[in-house]
C-alpha cells in the first residue's frame, strides 16, 4: 500500500512543480506615488547700503602709526557705543584735526596698534571711518575688552553728560551703522549672547554674557561710557536701527511698477475692471 501511494506521489511531483513554476505570477502591488515635498526658500535679506563714511585717508589717519597685521572677525553680532570726552560744544570742521589726535593718544599712549573705534561720529551726523583694515569689511577693534570680536566700536565724539547734549543728527548716524554692520537676521532691539576673551571686563574669560545687540560700553565695563545722555539714547537708537533694517528689507514700490503696463505705472494705478 505504501509503496503504491509513494510511487504515485514521485510520479506526481514533477508535473506539479512544472505547473507551479509555469504559473503566470501576479501583478506587482501599486507602487505609492513619489511624494513630492515643496522647498519652501527662506528670504534672503538684501545687504544694507552702506551711508556715506569720510575715509581715513580723508581725515589724515597716520598708516605708519599702524604696525600689527589687521585681525578680521565675523559679521557683527553686537553693536557697542561709546563716547570721547571731547567737550560737547567743539566745531565740526575740526574733527579731522580730533581724530589724528586719538589716533596717536590709542597708539602711544594706550598702546594699541591703530585708533580703537572701528567708526566715529561727530555731533554734525557725520560719520568717519575708524580702524585701518577696510570699512566694507568686518574688522577687531580695541573698543569693549572681551568682547571686541565679532562686534563692532562707535564711538560719537563729545562728553554727553547733560540732557538734551546728544543731536538727533549723531543718533541717527549711529543707527546707520548699525543697521548696516549687523549681520543678518539680527534685531538692533532684541539680544545676543556672547563670551567673554579675557578678565578685564565685568564677565571672567570663558564665561558667556546676554547682551544687548546694541550696547553702550557701561553694559560691559565698569564705566561712565557713553555718557548719561548717550546711554538714555540707545532705546531711540535701537529703534532707528530696525526701522532701518526694515525699510531696507521692504519690497520698492518701483519694481512692482516696472511689471505693469506703461500706461498704468504713469497713471499711477490700476486698470478698470
Amino acid at each position: 500500500m505504501w509503496s503504491r501511494r509513494i510511487a504515485l506521489w514521485a510520479a506526481v511531483l514533477p508535473v506539479a512543480a512544472l505547473v507551479t513554476w509555469d504559473a503566470p505570477l501576479p501583478p506587482p502591488a501599486p507602487r505609492p506615488a513619489p511624494r513630492v515635498t515643496e522647498r519652501v526658500l527662506k528670504p534672503v535679506e538684501r545687504p544694507i547700503r552702506a551711508p556715506e563714511v569720510v575715509a581715513r585717508k580723508e581725515w589724515g589717519a597716520d598708516e605708519d602709526l599702524r604696525s600689527d597685521p589687521v585681525t578680521y572677525t565675523g559679521p557683527a553680532r553686537a553693536v557697542f557705543i561709546h563716547h570721547t570726552n571731547h567737550p560737547d560744544d567743539y566745531d565740526c570742521a575740526d574733527v579731522p584735526q580730533l581724530l589724528r589726535g586719538m589716533q596717536a593718544d590709542h597708539v602711544l599712549r594706550h598702546g594699541w596698534d591703530d585708533l580703537g573705534y572701528n567708526f566715529v561720529v561727530d555731533r554734525c551726523g557725520t560719520i568717519y571711518e575708524g580702524r585701518g583694515g577696510g570699512m566694507n569689511r568686518y574688522v577687531q577693534g580695541a573698543h569693549t575688552t572681551g568682547f571686541n570680536a565679532d562686534s563692532v566700536g562707535v564711538a560719537a565724539i563729545g562728553d554727553f553728560a547733560v540732557p538734551g547734549s546728544v543731536p538727533d543728527a549723531l543718533v541717527t548716524a549711529i543707527a546707520k551703522i548699525a543697521a548696516w554692520k549687523l549681520r543678518p537676521g539680527t534685531d538692533p532691539r532684541e539680544t545676543v549672547r556672547l563670551v567673554s576673551t579675557n578678565d578685564a571686563s565685568r564677565v571672567p574669560e570663558g564665561d558667556p554674557a546676554r547682551l544687548r545687540v546694541v550696547s553702550g560700553h557701561r553694559d560691559i565695563v565698569e564705566t561712565y561710557c557713553p555718557g548719561e545722555a548717550l546711554y538714555a539714547k540707545l532705546p531711540e537708537i535701537r529703534a532707528e536701527a530696525a526701522r532701518l533694517r526694515q525699510e531696507a528689507h521692504r519690497p520698492r514700490r518701483a519694481a512692482h511698477d516696472g511689471a505693469r503696463g506703461p500706461r498704468e505705472a504713469a497713471a499711477g494705478g490700476h486698470p478698470d475692471r
